[in-house]
């Protein structure tokens, strides 16, 4: 895949689907940027299996059906989007391109998708809610050991417009990414964590205004380790949820009692996810742990599922399970480094065109004919 014209200029049209940009935007990183995205935990069995587990799964399409007119427009949790689809939070977006989260933000609006804002993001949360003026932003968060740091980053997130909280519970700990402790991985000069910038009085976080200290170490679990917190626990739900006014979606959950108890506790959706591969090695591929959680949460909270989508008739089978949209990562990475803002553009447009044309072969005019019996025959 050569993804420049003869001038050398970037071409969005050659890429033909998602996964042509992975190795073209790795080539373009340095080793540990690319090892970074691309990267699971300890053997990276369920990072394979997340991608094998929608290949499996057959799509019984109905035949002689209408579907001269179609739409694929919906809304997750409020959120206006373009096709059933919100871009995930991942860390760093300046590792694969110098506008970063900028680039992915514009290139979210252009084409009618909302995005999760991770809080390790490498650009501040205002201004990538500027950047993302025609869609929303959610602001993803983790509650760490210091509690005060989590309601102000709350607080700043609701401040600059984002419409939602998406609170991660699959980490506990940080999982083991051999690949970035080869590597060494640490964060270069030129790239911070900014919606995590720590005081400096006492280098715990409490300290005097105005300075802040920047983030290293070997890994995220040293650079990051005060960012999580090892006793998390529902209770921190239960205090969140009373703490701030903006909708709150759980992500990482694989069971169906962890999905009823984070509804019974006020949040208003629940992610289908294993951190892509990344935090526990072994959990179940998230295609295979979403049907019993969108059957047990029914219409009670909105229901999204990562992990492993790389077309777009992986988000017409997610709707088949149950869910109410699809997310993904590591193509936004990959279209970021390949070509910045257009590179982004162009992976939407081909996972909302290749979902439009699934609906269609498939038989289904309308998202609400995306049913079960599609994946039964």
């Amino acid at each position: 895949m050569n993804p420049s014209d003869a001038s050398g200029a970037f071409d969005p049209k050659q890429f033909l689907n998602v996964g042509e940009f992975e190795s073209v935007a790795y080539a373009r990183m340095t080793k540990m940027a690319s090892d970074y995205f691309r990267s699971g935990a300890w053997g990276e069995n369920t990072l394979r299996w997340n991608v094998q587990a929608w290949e499996q799964i057959r799509v019984y399409h109905r035949a002689m059906v209408d579907v001269s007119k179609r739409s694929t427009a919906t809304t997750l949790l409020g959120s206006p989007s373009a096709f059933p689809f919100i871009i995930a939070p991942a860390a760093l977006h300046k590792l694969a391109c110098k506008e970063g989260e900028i680039a992915t933000a514009r290139a979210a609006s252009s084409r009618g998708v909302p995005l999760i804002l991770s809080s390790l993001s490498s650009t501040g949360v205002e201004e990538v809610c500027r950047a993302a003026k025609d869609v929303d932003v959610w602001m993803q968060l983790y509650i760490g050991k210091e509690r005060s740091h989590v309601l102000d980053l709350a607080a700043r997130a609701h401040a600059a417009g984002c419409k939602a909280l998406v609170l991660t519970v699959d980490a506990p700990v940080w999982g083991v990414r051999e690949r970035d402790i080869r590597n060494g991985f640490c964060l270069p000069p030129d790239i911070e964590v900014v919606n995590l910038m720590r005081s400096s009085r006492d280098g715990a976080g409490h300290g005097a205004e105005g300075g802040l200290t920047g983030h290293s170490g070997a890994g995220i679990a040293e650079a990051l380790g005060w960012t999580i917190d090892a006793s998390l626990s529902w209770k921190d739900l239960d205090w969140l949820v009373s703490k701030v006014s903006l909708p709150i979606m759980v992500k990482g959950i694989c069971r169906v009692d962890d999905a009823c108890r984070a509804v019974d506790a006020g949040a208003k959706g629940v992610l289908v996810s294993n951190h892509g591969g990344r935090q526990l090695d072994g959990a179940p591929a998230t295609a295979e742990s979403l049907e019993a959680v969108a059957d047990a949460v029914g219409d009670r909270a909105c229901v999204i599922v990562d992990g492993g989508i790389r077309r777009g008739v992986d988000v017409l089978r997610a709707l088949a399970l149950g869910a109410h949209g699809a997310s993904a990562a590591r193509p936004i990475l990959w279209g970021l480094g390949a070509g910045g803002e257009a590179g982004v553009a162009r992976v939407l447009e081909l996972l909302q065109t290749e979902f439009d044309l699934a609906m269609a072969l498939a038989g289904c005019a309308t998202l609400e004919e995306i049913t079960a019996d599609l994946l039964l025959g």
